[in-house]
């Protein structure tokens, strides 16, 4: 594991840059931190329970609730007309009606609510409802919905240079297909919402979202008032993970109906197998390829189409994809190439943002096929990834036209290579399968570059409030969620530095849209970046106001003013903070002021995906060796050794602890966690007894974590870079590293298998020939 950092005691010293504690661990360790079915429930709450389709795709006929409505603690039924609003969500596609109306599109559409006295009444009283349901024909394979041209949205194009050229030229070629599945996100916290009448047509919604700002919107719209009538608050989410981006939403808004129908405060949380059920999960994705390279391995043309399973709607499908497209790259610059993104429609669940949002598919087809290259040209696979590796003053341009101003990949692999040990190791590993007839070892390493900033460029803003009370405490309020990756604690620290206090002095409080407006969702690992800076400019301010009347009272510039270590410094005097606040107030000097921050830099074309998207790019690398037992096709990790780039790091416990977990979920949805849909579009893999996330027992016996010691190259908050998603596309390694295993079992050079890499894909691509 890596290496522990001490936790900082209450000291003088600059909150950023040390491993200051999360703001609520020790709430949450003594379980006295708040979650949303924490909150003591208001008098006359009742719950609510969904009625779920039981077929893929088919004509709805009839709701017969009678058997439902004669059990005890039930109050009734909320359907499609009881909305006061617009029955369709406020989503930007407009194409998902809030409840089934005429049809039903996958196993698990919410058709109504039952609203008991209960849970346990309403659950099982939604069980009871009878639902007619004539069957029809169900889209459930992206190459069944390419056939038919089942689209969420149009097909996307993205060309440079001559790829039929590059292909034509090339000395050496593949061509061929493979699938990645999809992943659960499997918050602890399951989807939720409690929502409260108020008066005059008001509404207060507690939900576990990672956009407040968004779930405000859509009750609004369901609800047919204005937004200002709907409040939002997230005091933290217990995590998210891309889950809780957009459809928490749905919960929210169907709370609110049945509270609007029956007058009361609704409670809805879902179980674990519903929410299985009813969510989206990461996008399943298949590709069909041909690659063209010459003797050393280098890339001269590529054709790739990509098919990502939507599900029945669009949700985020359409910059999801866009970002694989964006990413299909990785590290590699890819001089000619042809990119074709189909945006299918199936009958299933709709898939939604997850960690990575679309990255790290594009990710590992790149990767993947290097690892085919290489052992095509019986070359070592890293060697292949630095030969196509971006340069610095040429061969610097990605495919969508962006400039890659900030790389460092070549130094990073270097690094890497050294202290892994990855070339003595490759002469280990080849000498172990020699004289292991069944268990064979594998090695790879795998870089990461990754963008940073939403897609959709309008989300790349961000607000905050920073108030100073009279004994010097300070509040903060942001517009970001706290999904347990500690941005609360961040946010903390920036502002305490920018006011020279104690990182005790600060408190960040609940995520509300009462607050802070039109809140852009904590998503494309931008939290930080963007709320960050947003409340160091807010902070900024006071402390601009209080340097402007401690100037007064010596007689100096305001610049000779400095904060620092709890005091208010001038070249006469230094003061405590709290006495200047006090004196500060007793003048009338505000105390309090907003901050707001939008990323610079960037813009692109949406129609023809070039441009910059992003602001900056995050780097990383991972070198990990697996086992696989020839046997049974099982595999584990035996050591991952990552080396990643998060700046200059805000708080080291945090980011580590950020590079850790994406690198394990990761590997998860690599290995073990595979989604599984019979012929009927019933999800088989529905909770933890058949969907396996990886456990403590899966950590690689050795995991190290170093973080790379530059700052950020463009004009971040304290030199950081966002470290959320990259680290997820570290554990790709671990997908390579099992197929170079494979190959070294197989003995031709072959490691064909699709994604996830379990045990019955690794054992069945032993044996084919």
């Amino acid at each position: 594991m890596s290496a522990p950092h001490t936790l900082k005691a209450a000291s003088s010293a600059p909150a950023c840059g040390s491993s200051q504690p999360h703001e609520s661990a020790a709430a949450q360790v003594a379980g006295a931190a708040t979650y949303v079915d924490d909150i003591a429930e208001v008098r006359g709450t009742l719950h609510a329970a969904p009625i779920l389709s039981p077929v893929a795709h088919g004509r709805l006929k009839g709701v017969d609730a009678a058997a439902a409505l004669a059990l005890p603690g039930v109050r009734g039924v909320v359907l499609a007309q009881d909305i006061p609003g617009d029955p369709v969500l406020a989503a930007f596609a407009h194409d998902e009606p809030i409840f089934a109306i005429d049809t039903v599109e996958h196993v698990g559409r919410v058709i109504g609510l039952v609203v008991a006295d209960t849970v346990m009444q309403a659950r099982k009283a939604a069980r009871a409802v009878a639902l007619d349901i004539e069957a029809l024909p169900a889209v459930l394979d992206v190459r069944e919905a390419l056939a038919a041209q089942s689209f969420v949205l149009p097909p996307v194009r993205v060309q440079r240079g001559d790829a039929q050229a590059g292909l034509a030229r090339a000395t050496h070629r593949l061509s061929g297909q493979f699938e990645v599945g999809g992943q659960e996100h499997f918050y602890l916290e399951g989807q939720i919402a409690y929502v409260l009448p108020q008066e005059q047509n008001q509404w207060l919604v507690y939900s576990s979202t990672q956009h407040p700002g968004e779930a405000q919107h859509w009750v609004a719209h369901a609800l047919g008032v204005d937004n200002h009538r709907v409040r939002v608050e997230c005091r933290r989410m217990g995590g998210g993970f891309g889950g809780k981006e957009t459809q928490s939403g749905h919960l929210a808004v169907w709370a609110a109906i049945a509270a609007n129908k029956f007058k009361c405060p609704v409670k809805l949380r879902l179980d674990r197998d519903d929410d299985f059920m009813i969510t989206g999960k990461r996008h399943p994705f298949a590709y069909d390829y041909t690659v063209g390279f010459d003797d050393t391995g280098l890339i001269t043309g590529l054709q790739l189409t990509m098919l990502a399973n939507c599900g029945f709607s669009a949700d985020l499908s359409g910059p999801v994809a866009d970002r694989a497209v964006f990413h299909a790259d990785n590290a590699s610059f890819l001089s000619d190439v042809d990119i074709t993104s189909y945006r299918c429609k199936t009958h299933t669940q709709s898939h939604t943002a997850f960690r990575g949002f679309g990255g790290p598919q594009g990710v590992i087809v790149i990767e993947t096929l290097l690892g085919d290259i290489a052992r095509h040209l019986g070359l070592d696979a890293l060697d292949v990834r630095r030969r196509n590796l971006y340069g610095v003053t040429d061969r610097n341009v990605t495919h969508y036209q962006m400039p890659v101003e900030d790389n460092i990949l070549q130094p990073l692999l270097e690094r890497l290579e050294q202290t892994s040990s990855y070339r003595e190791r490759r002469r280990q590993i080849a000498a172990w399968n020699a004289q292991s007839p069944v268990l064979k070892r594998g090695l790879a390493i795998t870089p990461v570059k990754f963008g940073i900033s939403f897609t959709a460029t309008l989300f790349n803003q961000a607000g905050a409030l920073v108030h100073v009370y009279t004994d010097g405490s300070v509040m903060v309020n942001h517009g970001g969620t706290e999904m347990g990756q500690g941005l609360h604690t961040k946010v903390a620290q920036i502002v305490a530095d920018e006011l020279g206090v104690p990182f005790e002095r600060v408190l960040v409080t609940a995520s509300d849209t009462a607050r802070v407006p039109n809140a852009s969702a904590t998503a494309a690992s931008s939290g930080t970046d963007l709320n960050g800076r947003a409340a160091q400019f807010a902070a900024r301010n006071v402390r601009d106001n209080l340097a402007a009347f401690a100037a007064g009272l010596d007689g100096c510039g305001a610049g000779a003013i400095r904060f620092a270590g709890g005091q208010v410094i001038s070249p006469k005097a230094s003061r405590p903070f709290a006495e200047v606040v006090q004196a500060a107030y007793a003048n009338r000097i505000q105390l309090w002021s907003d901050g707001f921050y939008r990323t610079p830099k960037i813009h692109y074309d949406k129609t023809t995906l070039t441009g910059r998207p992003f602001y900056y790019f995050a780097y990383g690398a991972a070198c990990t060796e697996v086992v696989i037992d020839t046997l049974t096709g099982e595999s584990r990790v035996l050591a991952a050794d990552i080396l990643h780039d998060v700046g200059t790091s805000l708080n080291p416990a945090l980011d580590i602890g950020q590079i850790e977990g994406a690198f394990i979920q990761g590997m998860g949805w690599l290995t073990t966690e595979e989604l599984v849909w019979d012929g009927k579009g019933r999800l088989a893999t529905h909770a933890p007894s058949t969907y396996k996330i990886p456990t403590a027992g899966d950590v690689p016996p050795r995991f190290t974590v170093d973080l790379w010691p530059e700052p950020n190259r463009e004009d971040n908050v304290f030199g950081s870079k966002a470290v959320g998603e990259p680290p997820f596309m570290l554990a790709i390694s671990v997908w390579e590293a099992i197929r170079d295993a494979v190959a070294a079992a197989r003995g031709d050079g072959t490691a064909r298998m699709d994604a996830p890499a379990t045990a019955e894909r690794v054992l069945g691509a032993l044996k084919v020939r």
